[in-house]
């Protein structure tokens, strides 16, 4: 009675089986754990620690202590070094950007609008005529002449009859100049560009007998609230600072202007439009106004606006304008990066024009001139005052030795003028080469890596010239 029962016995089929029992590792004992910390070396750093006496853990003995003091010592004496030399750099944290407000408070043009154009001989047939199409009562007069710009039929009619009314010619010219509308501006632009191009003949499509004058030029860029002194107008500071923002900046109509400058310029060979004085002061006002970073996109513009004026004057007008244009921007503009803007600026767009080239060379030396405060631009004492700035002195003016190099390099490679004077380009190809070499990479100074990286640039041209230009430079 006391022995189990049958199915007592009998393991339940719906338990899982009892996996095999592994075997246990061996119990770590302590020795092995005394034997293992031994190996390991964490008894000598306790005792290390327990050497010093003191001080924060992770310090050893006293010879490494000492180590540790002296080197603390060397890295503040380091440090003290660099706040030396820190307060040996320029006062200037940086150089301001380039650029200047050429344009201030835009004028009133609306007294500017011609009357009397409806009496034009132009538009009479439309008036007599009932089956045009034309509804006469919404579009009278100037309104149906704008439709007939932007609509590219004034310009059709007008080379249909082979002239232009003194009329039409001055109310095109009116609403290229002055028009908020910009599809009546871009019309009144191709207008006066297809009127204005001369022929296989050299000749005019139509006759024309009213011309873009100076005098309505001049009102008008005057209107736009241009600032830059001129020999006939003044800055005003006090217009400008009163000026409503909204006003005040370049023009819509600043394209217009240049363009038909520029298409005036052009057709010099059939009619003289501008003297040579009032193209001088029209090329000081192109130049002016790459000074204004609002007119940054209109590089192209600009470009074929000054060439073109560069191209009006006759060769024997030419020397003597550019002098003039050359000393009247030079009086106006500063020496730092606006002046570098200029010239720059003149070598993008200028290519392989020699008047444009030697526009760049007179520009610097009328710059360096004014620098050095000479009378006479004398290139071989400027030379000589350029090349006698020390830049190992703690007094150099990184900054203005920057601007200087690269006056100096255009004064003398611009033109022909002194490629040919071995003793002039040698003497600047050895200054180049002491500024390239002898600034040291350390020197934190102000434009200190600046002059030395433009001095090595400067003296690779030098030898790529050398070389004849066919990429293979040598040393020299």
């Amino acid at each position: 009675m006391d022995k189990p029962l049958d199915f007592e016995e009998e393991e339940d089929p719906l338990l899982p089986a009892p996996l095999p029992t592994k075997r246990r590792k061996k119990v770590i004992g302590l020795d092995d754990l005394l034997l293992d910390y031994f190996e390991t070396g964490k008894d000598k750093l306790k005792v290390k620690v327990a050497n010093s006496g003191h001080g924060p853990p992770g310090y050893g003995s006293d010879d490494e202590n000492t180590n540790i003091m002296e080197n603390e010592i060397n890295v503040r004496k380091l440090f003290e070094k660099c706040e030396e030399n820190d307060e040996e750099l320029d006062a200037r944290d940086d150089v301001p950007p380039w650029g200047q407000q050429i344009f201030g408070c835009q004028k009133d043009h609306s007294n500017h609008s011609d009357v009397g154009v409806e009496t034009n001989h132009l538009l009479q047939p439309f008036y007599v005529s009932e089956h045009l199409g034309f509804d006469l009562e919404i579009q009278q007069g100037e309104g149906l002449l704008e439709g007939m710009l932007m609509d590219g039929w004034l310009l059709k009619l007008v080379h249909a009859g082979g002239s232009v009314e003194d009329s039409i010619a001055s109310w095109t010219l009116t609403k290229l100049l002055y028009s908020s509308n910009k599809k009546l501006q871009v019309s009144a632009i191709g207008f006066w560009d297809s009127i204005l191009s001369l022929d296989e003949n050299d000749k005019l499509p139509v006759n024309l007998g009213y011309f873009p004058s100076y005098s309505v030029l001049k009102c008008a860029i005057l209107c736009y609230g241009y600032l830059f002194e001129t020999p006939c107008t003044k800055a005003s500071p006090s217009e400008s600072a009163t000026a409503d923002s909204s006003n005040v900046g370049p023009p819509h109509n600043i394209i217009g202007w240049l363009r038909v400058v520029s298409a005036c310029c052009k057709i010099r060979k059939v009619r003289s439009i501008f003297s040579p004085s009032e193209a001088e002061e029209f090329l000081v006002i192109v130049i002016s106004l790459l000074l204004d970073r609002g007119l940054e996109g209109l590089l192209l513009v600009l470009g074929d606006c000054l060439n073109s004026l560069v191209l009006y004057f006759n060769t024997s007008e030419w020397e003597s304008s550019c002098v003039m244009v050359t000393e009247s921007i030079a009086q106006r503009v500063t020496m730092d990066l606006n002046c570098l803007r200029m010239v720059d600026c003149i070598t993008v767009i200028s290519g392989t024009n020699e008047r444009c080239k030697f526009l760049r060379s007179q520009l610097a030396l009328q710059l360096l001139k004014i620098n050095f405060g000479l009378k006479v631009g004398n290139v071989e004492k400027m030379l000589k005052l350029v090349t006698s700035i020390n830049v190992k002195d703690k007094g150099c003016d990184f900054f203005r030795l920057y601007v200087l190099l690269v006056l100096m390099d255009n004064l003398l490679f611009s033109s022909n003028a002194f490629r040919e004077k071995t003793m002039i380009v040698d003497t600047w190809h050895n200054y180049l080469r002491y500024c390239s070499t002898q600034i040291a990479f350390t020197n934190w100074r102000l434009y200190a890596p600046k002059v030395r990286n433009k001095a090595s640039y400067l003296l690779q041209g030098a030898v790529f010239r050398k070389s004849g230009g066919d990429g293979n430079v040598s040393a020299q």
